[in-house]
């Protein structure tokens, strides 16, 4: 307790301690604040007089910025004329330039039409006015529809000035005259000795021409009349013989060839007709496909009478024939085998029994294929057939083929016909 005493003490002490501080502090405290107010009474008053003061340079600057802007407006027009004056230069520049350009062009044409130089030009009075009373005599002398002048004789014995309006009216005529004249050519002599030179010279070839196209024309004219007669000629020999083939191959029955139109036989196209024994004769297209070969046939060989060829191919001609009309394919073929060269492709037997040469494809190895050639010759005539169906021996009946081949390799191979 008695610690405790003694700590409450100091502490009383200490709380002592602070009042007292914090009364010198109030009084201090209580200075200042009489200082601050003396000070904001000053600053009071002082802020009276600047409000007063502003209240004078407001109003002095009310007064200049109104200055200010009478000032701007009245440079603003002066800038604004200022410009209307620049743009009212330029424009009269251009103008300038425009006319100087003008009167440059003017120079130049009168210098190129009528060779004279404006620059170095000199004015004559007793010339201009002897032009004007001419000129003026001749107007006058229109008018009146006669002899009389009366304003050339004016102007001749009072020598009045003129008005401005005649003056361009007679420029204006003269001008008209000037262009009716045209300009002066002084290459006009040597422009026409060099066109009279060009012109006799495409006279004479026109002329070559001319006579070219004429010759020309009669030239194709006489092919045309020979060509028509040789085609006619042909044509008749063709027919004839195709007649004869047809009755020929087919064993009778008729056929014929004619023309689509006879008036023009260079252009036209050829129709063919056929008439097999027991049918009515119709067109080619209207036939089977054995009758039609045979009829190709027979227009084919009927052609090779007239114009033979050294060697004919035919790809399989013989595939739609039967085997009457086989034989008297090949019978046909005997007829023209001694002045023409006949490569046939086919696949008939009887068609390659008459043939002299064979070439085919064979596969000795399988997917292997080799081309393979055999020459058919005839045996020979002491040649006697083992065979007990031959009918003779070394008397030349009953002759037959023999195979001989011909191939790379001489060992004996199979010639397909594939």
């Amino acid at each position: 307790m008695a610690a405790r005493e003694a700590e409450l003490e100091e502490t009383i002490e200490a709380r002592r301690a602070d009042i007292a501080n914090f009364e010198g502090r109030v009084l201090a405290q209580a200075d200042e604040s009489k200082s601050a107010e003396n000070a904001i009474g000053e600053q009071s008053a002082r802020q009276q007089e600047r409000k007063a003061a502003l209240t004078g340079l407001t109003t002095k600057r009310a007064e200049s910025t109104g200055a200010l802007n009478a000032a701007e407006s009245s440079l603003r027009e002066i800038r604004d004329s200022l410009n209307g004056l620049h743009d009212r230069r330029a424009a009269q520049q251009v103008r300038e330039s425009q006319l100087q350009m003008k009167i440059d062009n003017l120079v130049d044409h009168v210098q190129r039409r009528y060779h004279l130089d404006l620059r170095a030009f000199a004015a004559d009075n007793f010339a201009f006015t002897k032009t004007l009373h001419a000129q003026l005599k001749r107007r006058d002398k229109v008018e009146s529809g006669g002899p009389a002048a009366p304003l050339a004789e004016a102007f001749e014995s009072t020598f009045p000035p003129p008005s401005v309006e005649e003056i361009d009216k007679i420029i204006a005529d003269l001008t008209q005259q000037l262009d009716n004249m045209g300009p002066v050519n002084l290459d006009a002599v040597q422009e026409y000795d060099e066109l009279e030179e060009r012109y006799k010279f495409l006279e004479t070839q026109n002329n070559d021409l001319t006579t070219a196209r004429r010759e020309l024309l009669d030239v194709i004219a006489r092919i045309n009349a020979t060509t028509q007669t040789l085609f006619a000629e042909t044509f008749a020999q063709v027919r004839t013989n195709f007649r004869e083939m047809f009755s020929e191959l087919f064993g009778g029955g008729r056929a014929d060839l004619t023309l689509m139109d006879e008036n023009d036989p260079l252009n036209c196209g050829i129709e063919i007709s056929a008439k097999p024994p027991g049918k009515q004769q119709q067109s080619i297209s209207l036939l089977s496909g054995g009758e039609r070969t045979m009829t190709a046939v027979a227009l084919l060989f009927a052609i090779y009478m007239v114009r033979p060829s050294p060697f004919c191919v035919l790809d399989e001609m013989d595939a739609a024939l039967d085997e009457t009309n086989i034989n008297r394919f090949i019978r046909m073929l005997d007829r023209f085998v001694a002045q023409s060269q006949f490569i046939i492709i086919t696949h008939n037997k009887r068609t390659i029994a008459k043939a002299d040469v064979l070439y085919g494809v064979t596969m000795e190895e399988r997917g292997i294929s080799k081309l393979v050639g055999m020459k058919m010759a005839e045996r020979p005539e002491n040649y006697a057939d083992p065979s007990p169906n031959a009918s003779g021996s070394g008397n030349g009946n009953g002759v037959q083929r023999h195979l001989k081949l011909e191939a790379a390799a001489r060992e004996p191979a199979l010639i397909g016909t594939n």
